[in-house]
């Protein structure tokens, strides 16, 4: 009796099968069928792509880059260091003072202009040494996941970091003004070679 292997793209095993029944489509996330189509534009060109995707862009200067980061460090005892966009989320870094071993941190952040909000928690990543007579200030790192179908042009994201420690509450939300990423088209150019890996992306 012979046995039949289903596999993916990678060679990994399927580890769900669905039958449909005729007449019954099945649903696939637009944001995997651009990819496809894009995948398929590379197969039968014989030039480099060109296409804009859709990605989240901070509205505001990375904090660390900014001359007067530790100064709003010690004034706020917490502050955003910098932040990342990817198609899954946002990815980034927050400076705490180290004002005690027990502490809470974590982003509160919203999709529609603060009609409703979330709020994940932060973790732990690293300590950096007191120096220039300044405290000893922990890093932690969040990630804020970003559905896909909210991607839609000029659409935002807005957050705010929150510090918790010794019964008090301190916050980074920009000087009143919080962290926006808006979103935006982004040009890319995809090379003719890069077809295999765009397929392994997807």
């Amino acid at each position: 009796m012979n046995r039949v292997r289903f596999a993916d793209a990678l060679g990994l095993e399927l580890t769900e099968v669905k039958v449909f029944q005729t007449g019954e489509d099945p649903s696939i996330p637009l944001h995997v069928l651009s990819r496809l189509s894009i995948n398929s534009d590379l197969w039968y060109s014989n030039l480099h792509l060109e296409f804009t995707m859709q990605c989240l862009v901070p509205d505001f200067q990375q904090p660390a880059d900014c001359m007067d980061f530790s100064s709003r460090l010690q004034e706020q005892q917490v502050c955003l260091e910098r932040v990342t966009s990817s198609d899954l989320g946002l990815s980034g870094t927050i400076q705490v003072r180290n004002v005690a071993f027990e502490k809470r941190v974590s982003v509160r952040y919203t999709f529609n202009q603060w009609q409703s909000l979330h709020e994940v928690c932060a973790r732990w990543h690293r300590s950096i040494p007191e120096k220039n007579g300044q405290d000893q200030v922990d890093v932690f790192t969040f990630f804020l996941p970003v559905p896909p179908f909210l991607l839609q042009l000029c659409s935002l994201v807005q957050f705010a970091a929150r510090y918790q420690v010794n019964g008090q509450e301190y916050w980074d939300n920009n000087r009143g003004k919080n962290y926006t990423l808006t979103c935006r088209t982004h040009p890319l150019k995809m090379p003719r070679e890069c077809e295999e890996s765009w397929i392994h992306f997807i």
